[in-house]
Parts: C-alpha cells; sequence; structure tokens
C-alpha cells in the first residue's frame, strides 16, 4: 500500500478512528491488526519474510532471557562461592548467548542477502499455477528496515541494554509496526518499544500535529519530488553532460530530499496521530558546515545503526586489537592510532554502499563519502588553527553559509553515483561540465525540454523556498506545535497546505502518486 495513495488515507482515517474508540488496553491490538492489514498488500512472498524474522527474532531474545534470568538466579544462589567460580560460570553463560545471538543475526543476514540481491540469480515467484523457480528478484517490501530492527533487538538483549518481549503479538508489533515498514526509520526497543502497549489518550494536539506533519510531507513529496523527477529522469536517459550535470546534482538533490524526508514525515505524522513518537531520521542535513555533520543529520537511524552494531563492534574486536598494537610497535604511535579506525570506517562505509545495492556505483559513492570524512578528520588539526586565528571571519554569515554551500554541493556530486548507474559515465559526465559545458542551454529553451514546464519549475522553486522557510522557523521548536497554539493561523496553514498538494501535486495514472525512492520494495 503506497503511502501516496487514496487506499491509505482511508486506512489511516479508519485505524485512527478504531483506536480512540476501543477500549485503551486494546490500543496494541488494533496497531497489530492494522500492521498486519498493511503488510498484506505486499504479497504472500512480503508476509513470509516478515512472519520469518519475527519468529526468529522472537525465538532467539526468548532464549536468551531465560538464560539471562537463570543465570541470574544461579548467581544470587550462589553467592558464598568462590568468585572465580561465579565468574567462570557467568562468561560461560555469556558464550553460549553469543553462539544463540550470532545464529539468529546470520539467519536474518543470509535472509536478507538472498532476497535482496541472490534471488535476482536464484529466486521464485509465487504464481496462479504455484511456485516457480528461476532468476527472480524478491520483491519484498522493507525487509532492510524490519531486519535491521529485529537483529538490533536481538544484540540489545545480548548486551542486556533492552528488556525481553515475551508476548509474541507485542514483538510482533515492534518488529512490524506498519509506518516504519515502508523507508524507516529504523527504532530501538529503548526508544519506542513500550509506546505501543501503554494506553493513549485522545488529544487534539497530538491529532492535529501529526495530520499536519502528514500533510507536509504529501506536500514535500508531491509538489516538489515528483514535479522535479521528470528533469531529473531525461537529464540520465538522455545523458547530457555539461551544464546539465550539474542541474542533475542539484535537481536529484531536491528530489531525494523532498521524497525521503517527504515520506518519513508521513511516517512520524502517522505515529504522532497515535501518540506514538518515533525517532527523528532527519534534521536539517542541507544547513550542515561539514560532511561529518551530514552524516550526522542524513538518515540518522541508519547511520546510528551501522555504527553501533557494525563500527563498534567491528573496532574492538581481538584482530582489531592485535592490529593496533602491531602497528603502534611497528608503524608508530601517530599510524597505530589511526589505522584500525581507517579499516573499520572503511568497512563500515563498504556495508553501507553495498546495503543500498551490489553495484560499483554504489560502493564509489561509499567510498569517495568515506575518503572525504577521512581526509576532512586529518585536517581537523588545520581547522582548528584557522577558527582560532580568525574567530570572527569564521562566526560570520558569509563564511558559515559558504561552508553549508560547499557541503551541499559536495554531497550532490557525490549522491549523482545513484542516478547514471554506470562510473565511467558519471566521470565522463563530470568532467564534461570543463570540456564541453554548454552554457547557452539554460537560455536557449532546452531546459524545458527536460519535460518540466517553466510553470512548474516555477512552482517547484517557490515549493523549495516553503521548505527552507519552515525549516527555518522550526529550528528551535517543530512548525506544527507553534501553530496549534494559534488555531486560525493553524487551521489555515493546514488548509493551505491541502489545498497546494490538491491543485500543485504530481499525479501518476489513476491519481496514484508514483512510489518513494527509498520506499520501493527493495529496502
Amino acid at each position: 500500500m503506497n503511502f501516496a495513495s487514496i487506499e491509505f488515507l482511508a486506512f489511516l482515517l479508519v485505524l485512527t478512528a478504531a483506536y480512540y474508540l476501543v477500549p485503551k488496553r486494546a490500543q496494541w491490538v488494533v496497531l497489530l491488526c492494522g500492521s498486519v492489514v498493511f503488510y498484506a498488500f505486499a504479497g504472500v512472498v512480503s508476509c513470509a519474510f516478515l512472519l520469518a524474522v519475527i519468529v526468529v527474532s522472537y525465538v532467539a531474545c526468548t532464549v536468551i532471557g531465560k538464560r539471562q534470568r537463570a543465570c541470574a538466579d544461579w548467581l544470587n544462589a550462589n553467592k558464598e562461592l568462590p568468585k572465580e567460580e561465579r565468574k567462570a560460570y557467568k562468561n560461560k553463560n555469556k558464550k553460549g548467548n553469543l553462539v544463540i545471538v550470532c545464529i539468529g543475526v546470520g539467519v536474518l543476514a543470509l535472509a536478507l542477502i538472498y532476497a535482496k540481491f541472490v534471488s535476482s540469480y536464484f529466486g521464485f515467484k509465487v504464481g496462479e499455477s504455484g511456485i516457480s523457480f528461476g532468476a527472480y528478484a524478491l520483491e519484498i517490501m522493507g525487509i532492510s528496515y524490519y531486519t535491521f530492527i529485529a537483529i538490533g533487538y536481538m544484540l540489545d538483549v545480548y548486551r542486556e541494554k533492552a528488556p525481553v518481549q515475551r508476548n509474541f503479538a507485542k514483538h510482533a508489533l515492534f518488529v512490524g509496526f506498519f509506518p516504519q515498514l515502508v523507508m524507516g526509520p529504523i527504532s530501538k526497543y529503548s526508544d519506542v518499544g513500550e509506546q505501543y502497549f501503554v494506553p493513549h489518550a485522545f488529544e487534539g494536539k497530538n491529532l492535529y500535529c501529526g495530520a499536519v506533519r502528514v500533510a507536509w510531507g504529501f506536500f514535500k513529496k508531491l509538489v516538489v519530488a515528483d514535479a522535479i523527477a521528470p528533469a531529473v529522469g531525461a537529464i540520465v536517459a538522455q545523458q547530457k553532460g555539461g551544464v546539465f550535470f550539474l542541474l542533475l546534482c542539484l535537481f536529484y538533490s531536491v528530489r531525494i530530499y523532498g521524497d525521503f524526508t517527504g515520506g518519513i514525515d508521513i511516517v512520524l505524522g502517522v505515529a504522532e496521530m497515535l501518540g506514538i513518537k518515533l525517532p527523528e531520521n532527519f534534521n536539517r542535513p542541507f544547513s550542515s558546515k561539514s560532511t561529518a555533520e551530514y552524516w550526522r543529520r542524513w538518515h540518522m537511524t541508519m547511520g546510528a545503526w551501522f555504527t553501533n552494531y557494525i563500527f563498534y563492534p567491528l573496532s574492538v574486536t581481538k584482530g582489531m586489537q592485535k592490529l593496533s598494537k602491531w602497528s603502534r610497535a611497528h608503524l608508530g604511535t601517530a599510524i597505530g592510532k589511526r589505522l584500525p579506525v581507517y579499516i573499520t570506517t572503511i568497512v563500515t562505509w563498504l556495508v553501507t554502499g553495498l546495503w543500498h545495492g551490489i553495484a560499483w556505483n554504489f560502493v564509489v559513492w561509499a567510498m569517495l563519502n568515506c575518503l572525504v570524512l577521512l581526509v576532512s578528520q586529518e585536517l581537523e588539526p588545520l581547522y582548528t588553527k584557522f577558527r582560532t586565528r580568525f574567530p570572527k571571519l569564521h562566526a560570520s554569515m558569509p563564511y558559515q553559509t559558504f561552508m553549508a554551500v560547499r557541503t551541499f554541493c559536495l554531497m550532490g556530486l557525490i549522491r549523482v553515483f545513484d542516478c547514471y548507474m554506470n562510473v565511467p559515465l558519471t566521470f565522463t559526465k563530470f568532467f564534461s561540465v570543463f570540456t564541453t559545458p554548454n552554457w547557452g542551454a539554460l537560455f536557449n529553451g532546452e531546459l524545458f525540454s527536460l519535460g518540466v514546464s517553466a510553470v512548474s519549475f516555477a512552482v517547484i522553486g517557490l515549493g523549495i523556498l516553503i521548505m527552507w522557510g519552515v525549516s527555518r522557523l522550526g529550528k528551535d521548536r517543530p512548525l506544527r506545535e507553534k501553530l496549534w497554539e494559534k488555531p486560525w493561523l493553524g487551521n489555515l496553514a493546514l488548509a493551505a497546505l491541502i489545498f497546494a498538494i490538491v491543485v500543485f501535486g504530481t499525479y501518476g495514472l489513476g491519481y496514484d502518486a508514483s512510489a518513494f525512492i527509498y520506499g520501493g520494495t527493495f529496502n
């Protein structure tokens, strides 16, 4: 079920009404039933994979939880034993738990790898005549997001950073809560788990603020992102270079931002309407003054997941510790401190790139981001000297603006590897900016041959200005909360949003908007 569809809006209306009409102790049951209905639209195979992930993670967490409780009971009952014996028993129990969590994580990781990559060579499909085997790439909605949620939860239970949810139905709701199945965020049980199961009284503020955020998400998606999409597609399809490469960097940045943040706004808005606060996934990323800051603000839950469950565990492995010790002894303290961090960073970014897809363009995209981050890290002493020597210049608005624009352009250049899907071609088009720029195309009407009219460009430009203005006005506190405090202005703003979506929104066949970039079948 596509978020940007009439069916979803009808589903949301019915679910919200049922959620607040049933007894509060049964609200989580409504959420679970709604999640089942929502995901049922994805098909039998998608439902089977989601159920398998839920079962595997539930069994692993339940077994680990029982072993942890048994260990705690044994330690309490045998306090008189020598410290070494108690420690040995605890370590033995923890090693057993490690085996269980490794099996659980391994099974889910293999299922994810198969669904995303291997099935295109050895897959299957379910048709009217039964199951057919062949090179069928599986179409499974949101598999990365709920698999990452389940893996993170298993690891947190193993680390004793999250409680074990013994109720299977409640565990299923945590893993499969329907809004975040499409494009995240990747939540942790410690942050949101219990919110699903506690009573939520009806509050007008939650309903209004959530509805405004949903409408804002539709605005960014339909009025801005989908409207600029034809120009992005035309530049790529026609393999235009020169100034069009620069336009592609700009247009695609606008499209992916409007599409992804718009989808996340819908997700978080739906949850807010139900009294549930999911973790934020974006924090004004285009205001970032550096690449490191940008990645702390963009797709934040994904970055946190890779940091917590790949970067940190890898950096403390025995192999990394041995490498650090060896490099300090043979290469010097300076290199010895950096080498393990570099390797861990490279591996983490490589996995991030491969998560987007098994293709060279994603690998290059990841390695370029990694390179920029590591170089910036090495140059930090120079940056510090500059800030110390020229504090007024560094703090000035023109220089801060320059840094933000510089970061935006750099990220846009790296992100364009998503578009051409061909590394040599991307580099060729980049160099064409200097060899055959063709600046006249901006003024001879060729710009309007990309499938976007002058009026549409004007609407998109106005939409971008509105997005910028809302971002600035909501810097200290969400704008929707400020609007709630001024009902007449808030209602006017909501009506204006709906009007803009209806009049200026870009719709596909049958008035069904195009799918979200990060909300397609493969996630």
